[in-house]
Order: C-alpha cells, then sequence, then structure tokens
C-alpha cells in the first residue's frame, strides 16, 4: 500500500520595519518567532522588512529589503532621489506581489502600522502595507496584523492608506481598545477584532542577576521627540521644551543623589542622549547599552523606578514589575498605563515641567511596595490573554481540516 503524501511546510512571511533601529518593533517579531518556533516548528519562515541585514543574522530567518529603492525615507530634494523613489513605488508593488505569492501566511506582529503618533508621510510604510495587504486579498495570502497599534489619523492619504490596509486583511487584533475604536471610526469593521496586551508582554523576562545600577538608581527612557504627524510646523519648539524639561529633571534628580540611567528604544534617540549628558556632567549619569527588549528589561529590573517616553520603553518597565512614570506622547502610553494600574502616573512629553514630573516620581517612589504587587498582578492577567491571543492566531491562520475560520474577516466588496 502506497503512503499518502509527505504535506508541504506551511510558509509563513513577517512583515514590517523589522531590523531598523525600533527595539518595539523588533521585540514584537521575537514574540511571534517564538510563538511559530514553539507551536508550529515546521512553518518556513522569512522576512520582508526594513533591516533585512539584522533580522536574518540576529533571528536567523533569510530576509529580504522592504523597499526597492535605498534612500526611501530620506527627504528627497534632487530630481535623481525624486525619480528613484517615484520608480521604487512601482518596482515595490511587483515586488511585494512576488514575496506575498510564495507564502501561505503572512504577519505583521504588533507595531504602530496603523498611526500616525509620529512623523509619517503616506508613500512610506502606509503604502507599503496597502501593497502587502491587496496582494494578499488578489493572490489568496492570509494576512494578518496581530496585536497593531492604530490612532486617528487626519491625513486624508494617509488615513485612506490604512482604512484600506485594514479592510484588506484577513486578520486583526490590537493592543488596545484605543486603537480598536480609530479604526472604527475610520470606517473599518471591527465587531470581530479583538484586543490584547502587546506581544512583548509574551517575552520571557529576564532571569534575575546581580544588579546591574547601583542602589536607588532612576531610569530615564529618552527619545527624539518632535511631537505627532500634526505637528510638523512646531517640531523644533515641541523638541527642545522636551528636551529641557527632560535634562532639568535628570539634573534634579543627581542634586539629590540618585544614579541616573539613560535608556533609548530606538538609534534615532541616541543625540538626546549626547545632549543630556553633555548637559549635566556627572559621574552619576550613564547611558545604556541596550540592543533587544531583553536588554532594556534588564536594565529596568535592576532600576528602583523608571521615568520613560518610548512605548516599549515604558511595556519593559511594567513588565519586569519597576514602578514606573510615562512622559506620555500618544493615547497608547496612557492606555498601557491605566491597563497596568499606574494610570495616575503619566506625565504629558510635549510640555515636560520638570518640578511637576518630580513631585508626580515622589509620589510614584512612596508608593513602590504596593504598585510592585499592582504591576505582578496585571502581568498574570496580561500572560493569560496573549495565551489566548496566540491560541486564536493557530485558529485562524494554521487551520487543519476539521477547523473552520470562525475569526476570519468576510470577502471586501
Amino acid at each position: 500500500m502506497t503512503s499518502p503524501p509527505a504535506q508541504l511546510p506551511l510558509h509563513v512571511g513577517v512583515f514590517g520595519l523589522l531590523g531598523s533601529g525600533n527595539l518595539g518593533n523588533d521585540g514584537s517579531l521575537e514574540a511571534v518567532l517564538g510563538h511559530l518556533r514553539a507551536e508550529h516548528p515546521e512553518a518556513v519562515v522569512d522576512a520582508l522588512c526594513g533591516g533585512p541585514e539584522t533580522v536574518a543574522s540576529r533571528y536567523g530567518i533569510p530576509a529580504t529589503r522592504l523597499h526597492w529603492y535605498r534612500g526611501e525615507y530620506r527627504t528627497a530634494s534632487r530630481l535623481g532621489a525624486i525619480a528613484g523613489k517615484g520608480l521604487g513605488k512601482l518596482v515595490d508593488a511587483a515586488r511585494t506581489a512576488a514575496w506575498v505569492r510564495r507564502h501561505d501566511v503572512v504577519i505583521v506582529p504588533g507595531m504602530g502600522v496603523l498611526e500616525a503618533t509620529l512623523p509619517l508621510r503616506p508613500w512610506g510604510f502606509p503604502y507599503a502595507l496597502f501593497l502587502l495587504c491587496a496582494s494578499g486579498r488578489l493572490l489568496g495570502t492570509r494576512v494578518a496584523l496581530v496585536g497593531v497599534g492604530a490612532a486617528p489619523i487626519t491625513s486624508r492619504p494617509t488615513r485612506a492608506l490604512v482604512r484600506w490596509s485594514a479592510r484588506l486583511a484577513t486578520y486583526r487584533s490590537y493592543r488596545d481598545a484605543l486603537s480598536r475604536d480609530a479604526m472604527r471610526a475610520m470606517g473599518v469593521d471591527t465587531a470581530r477584532d479583538e484586543v490584547y496586551p502587546d506581544l512583548a508582554f509574551a517575552l520571557p523576562t529576564p532571569r534575575a542577576s546581580a544588579p546591574a545600577s547601583p542602589p536607588g538608581a532612576v531610569c530615564v527612557g529618552v527619545m527624539d521627540y518632535h511631537g505627532s504627524d500634526d505637528d510638523r510646523d512646531r517640531a523644533e519648539a515641541i523638541h527642545r521644551r522636551y528636551l529641557d524639561g527632560t535634562t532639568r529633571f535628570v539634573r534634579a534628580l543627581v542634586e539629590d543623589g540618585r544614579p541616573v540611567r539613560l535608556i533609548v528604544g530606538d538609534e534615532v534617540d541616541r543625540p538626546v542622549v549626547t545632549a543630556i549628558l553633555a548637559a549635566v556632567p556627572s559621574p552619576l549619569v550613564t547611558a545604556a547599552e541596550a540592543s533587544s527588549l531583553s536588554d532594556l528589561m534588564a536594565e529596568t529590573a535592576a532600576a528602583d523606578s523608571v521615568v520613560a517616553t518610548r512605548y516599549h520603553n515604558l511595556v519593559c518597565a511594567l513588565k519586569v514589575g519597576t514602578p514606573t512614570l510615562a512622559l506620555s506622547y500618544a493615547a497608547k502610553s496612557d492606555a498601557l498605563m491605566e491597563r497596568m494600574g499606574l494610570a495616575a502616573y503619566c506625565h504629558p512629553a510635549r510640555e515636560v515641567d520638570a518640578d511637576r514630573l518630580l513631585d508626580q516620581f515622589r509620589s510614584l517612589e512612596r508608593r513602590s511596595a504596593e504598585l510592585r504587587r499592582v504591576l505582578a498582578e496585571r502581568n498574570l492577567v496580561a500572560q493569560r490573554q496573549l495565551d489566548r491571543q496566540f491560541a486564536e492566531l493557530t485558529e485562524v491562520l494554521f487551520p487543519t481540516t476539521d477547523r473552520t475560520h470562525i475569526h476570519a474577516l468576510p470577502e471586501v466588496s
């Protein structure tokens, strides 16, 4: 008797601005890869991403550059650069479709792919995401937006590209209710979309080791913050106010004898670290060299308290249970802090008031023991919710012959 033919392995693609220097994006990828390797070890995985060399070397999967034109995210002023970008849009349409065709499933892991809370051009990543989702729908490849962030978008071209990307995806889930509400307000049917904690909460917590920071240390997470996509005319003034307020806060901590550890979440934040180190020349102020969310978790776990701006700096600190104050630059930060029981400890990044920030920080530290208990409880809840997220993802994207796509979205007419 002949044996049945061997089943072909499932081909899974991961897509996004991965390997490009943003540790939060890479942390979301790491969480999804961990799930795939544990639950679907037979799957063949590769990436279409912003930093293919980094992704290939760090995660051991083949990776292809997201954009044909290498200067995609540089401002084009010369005729040759403008022509290169224009030609790149046409080439990327064909490249993306060819890549999608080779896969059974494509996953967009986390990230704020449906928002414009930072400066963003519609023909950059929003266009790339639209090409992905449209190609998936045309070619029959399932595209999943997993635990993504969304926010209201005022730019009409960007909003249109984001809306159609979401509509064309096979599966959507969000990292907070605000994201789902934003997509509903943009005209996307979210009735069957679920909300789960950020994917980074699924990463393993680093094992306790000897403290990397001295007693009383405070981690301060900084950001190259220039306001939102709607603040381009005021970007430099917003940045100066943020930098000045944050620097004054660091100086006040040093005057109290507190060691300060500066952390970042993206390579673009490095100049802010340099500026603060120059403005507060003290041996008490040092800069961390973190290359992953695991490194950031280790840094924040060793600190007594954390004050941070970037969203995934907050995630890392909250996940390891360190009392944290958010320099909030978007509603997603406020939503995260509320989810984790620290809603009272948000301070606006665009209007950093060092004196008021210091008062909030002292209140945070007075409640440190209580807040650590709250965070431990909230982290257990987050882990259970993410277990459900991955179980649902398996049901939708890796169906067996006796399973139905109970959460699959209807065809777009």
